[in-house]
């Protein structure tokens, strides 16, 4: 394999890994009140809209200097409303996700040790075992992402061969489209990556090709797993009943706890586990990744020892007390970061931010996204549709 040839196998591991992760995990949850064929509808829409916008940061980031980060990129674009409209998104994206992550591999680190630690540790634990490998930076993690894709990949698969007899058809027929909508925000959520892709770019000098490649090919990886694992989980886990998803649901739990219920194997449950914590560590790299990024950017610190010391302080530290104050956050936190969070920042951000560069200040990119106005419209439209359900829903909530 060409060094070019690597270099794009990493990014598409890495922007593959970014979108697998916590909200994977999710997602059967979140859709079982819809069903298996609705849900696979909102799926491909979804990554057809962050496929698209992710191109749009693409073209947003050659028009940038070198190590620019979205703060960068919303304040050329867009000027002073527009800087800050990104570091409030931002921060609480990112935070959100990180929450989320935090508390799910917590929890798996406290099933691993289950009566011989107390749970409050457990997250702590994780924090100190993979905090350092941000803190090396973003080579280093590049290439501990691909061991940890590949177990992500094996366990997959093997998960998928040993669950495989236990599916039943019958439960794939049901179906609700209008309650099929409620997965949505999750779904924005387990197609995000386009926070990485100011560091995707940098760290393939600025190859327009290469990184159009990673990008697409990269996001449409988690499209073909989230529909075999949709089908698995779905296939053997009853909505109704005890046990089920609407359980796990007002539990707030992942997909992979309710199988324990259903599946008379500890093997099958055990490689379960194992997946969900790949999923969550790799997605985990991303997310941290593209936080300190945008932090040295946006507080302007240097990427010294003491400055990135500074900045895994400022990643994974607040994460960590708002695990402890709510320890069962995990699909509110990722339902929100997907519903507001991915929504503005990562759906209709960049379209802002593109139709400003083209079209008011006329500026122009070795890479520019097809479709002229017409498209930037379309998926503006998109992204305002699915505001205004998670407002309805969260009104409905409250």
């Amino acid at each position: 394999m060409t060094q070019n040839n690597s270099s794009t196998f990493r990014g598409v591991l890495l922007v593959a890994g970014t979108s697998i992760g916590g909200g994977m995990l999710a997602l059967p949850v979140l859709t079982s009140l819809g069903g298996f064929l609705p849900s696979l509808v909102v799926y491909f829409f979804c990554w057809l809209f962050m496929a698209c916008t992710g191109l749009l940061f693409l073209e947003i980031s050659l028009w940038m200097h070198k190590d620019a980060n979205i703060v960068s990129m919303s304040e050329r674009t867009l000027g002073t409303g527009g800087k800050a409209f990104a570091w409030v998104l931002y921060l609480f994206l990112f935070y959100s996700l990180s929450v989320a992550y935090i508390v799910g591999c917590g929890d798996l680190v406290s099933q691993l040790f289950k009566d011989q630690i107390p749970e409050w540790l457990a997250p702590i634990i994780f924090v100190l075992c993979f905090a350092p490998i941000i803190f090396i930076g973003t080579h280093f993690v590049s290439k501990i992402n691909v061991i940890f894709m590949f177990g992500l990949g094996i366990s997959f698969i093997t998960f998928l061969l040993l669950g495989f007899g236990y599916v039943q058809k019958e439960l794939l027929f049901d179906h609700n489209w209008s309650k099929s909508l409620l997965a949505l925000p999750i779904a924005f959520t387990s197609f995000a990556y386009q926070g990485i892709i100011p560091t995707l770019v940098s760290d393939m000098n600025y190859d327009v090709h290469r990184t159009r490649k990673a990008i697409v090919i990269g996001s449409f990886i988690p499209l073909i797993a989230y529909i075999v694992w949709q089908w698995l989980i779905q296939g053997i886990v009853p909505t109704d009943g005890p046990g089920g998803l609407a359980e796990a649901l007002a539990n707030g739990n992942n997909a992979v706890q309710p199988l324990k219920y259903f599946i008379n194997s500890p093997l099958v449950y055990m490689i379960g586990q194992y997946f969900a914590f790949f999923a969550l560590i790799t997605s985990f790299f991303g997310v941290t990744l593209g936080l300190m990024d945008f932090l040295a950017d946006g507080l302007n610190v240097k990427k010294t020892v003491s400055g990135k010391f500074l900045l895994c302080l400022l990643i994974f530290i607040p994460p960590l007390l708002i695990s402890y104050t709510y320890p069962h956050i995990f699909l509110t936190a990722l339902d929100y970061a997907g519903g507001y969070g991915c929504a503005l920042l990562l759906g209709l951000l960049p379209i802002m931010m593109v139709w400003s560069a083209r079209y008011r200040l006329g500026m122009r990119s070795p890479y520019t996204f097809p479709g002229g106005k017409v498209a930037l419209v379309f998926l503006a439209v998109f992204v305002i549709f699915e505001l205004v359900l998670e407002i309805k829903k969260t009104v409905e909530h409250f």
